[in-house]
């Protein structure tokens, strides 16, 4: 496998770029942060894969070997952090580990875990997404400044209508309630994507199912109220 030094060395960064030469993967389950991150790194000259779940990006890593992880916390099949501490102890060990999460609580947790940072979502300055990385890097070949960007990157909203989409088929599968688990997982998803994509109502309302105690009836209400607003939205009907 490639060393540090050997990735490095090979890097052909520039202050435009300073990227370049570096392959990140994405540990995300929502579409619209991907396509975010899609772009930053398209920006910022870097390669990107990505994995949807803890399962793909374990698949992935046994076939490849990134300069980067970005590991969202709250994943379909676990928390992120499980996989954040399997790759700060793996040897070698990937170069540069990040987390993300629209929760900023979440910061310390994954810093335990063995993250070199965290990258509150929504993540849009390429400033911020590329100090992040080259603040964990030594300094390219021949030194001096590695200039950053601070423009702006923003997702496709058709990329929330898809997350949109899938959290519909969820709700409605088999027409019964979901289980706690499943809500839980769910509301999480929703709050932080829906915050991203600057869609408060939508925000609010999962936040609300998710303070709500199981089997209470606000709760179901709540619920219900979630549901069609995730259905309104898929449908053509709000800020999309």
């Amino acid at each position: 496998m490639d060393t540090l030094d050997d990735f490095l060395i090979s890097r052909p960064a520039t202050g435009e770029r300073p990227l370049a030469g570096l392959t990140v993967l994405l540990v995300e389950d929502s579409r619209f942060a991907s396509d975010g991150f899609r772009l930053l790194c398209l920006r910022s000259g870097a390669r990107i894969r990505r994995a949807d779940s803890l399962g793909s990006a374990r698949r992935h890593l046994r076939v490849y070997r990134p300069s980067v992880v970005i590991v969202d916390i709250g994943l379909p099949d676990g928390s992120g952090a499980e996989l954040i501490a399997e790759l700060d102890r793996a040897r070698p060990r990937v170069p540069v580990i990040l987390a993300t999460s629209g929760d900023a609580d979440e910061a310390r947790s994954v810093a335990a875990a063995g993250a070199d940072g965290f990258l509150p979502k929504p993540v849009e300055r390429l400033a911020a997404f590329q100090a992040a990385i080259l603040d964990h890097l030594p300094p390219a070949p021949g030194g001096g400044p590695r200039l950053v960007s601070d423009d702006e990157v923003h997702p496709d909203l058709v990329a929330y209508r898809d997350d949109l989409m899938h959290v519909a088929e969820t709700l409605h599968a088999g027409d019964a309630v979901p289980g706690d688990g499943t809500v839980a997982y769910l509301t999480q998803f929703l709050t932080s994507v829906a915050l991203s994509a600057g869609d408060t109502a939508m925000a609010e309302a999962a936040e609300a199912v998710a303070r709500g105690a199981p089997g209470d009836g606000a709760r179901a209400r709540d619920l219900a109220h979630l549901t069609r607003l995730v259905d309104s939205r898929v449908a053509g009907q709000g800020p999309l």
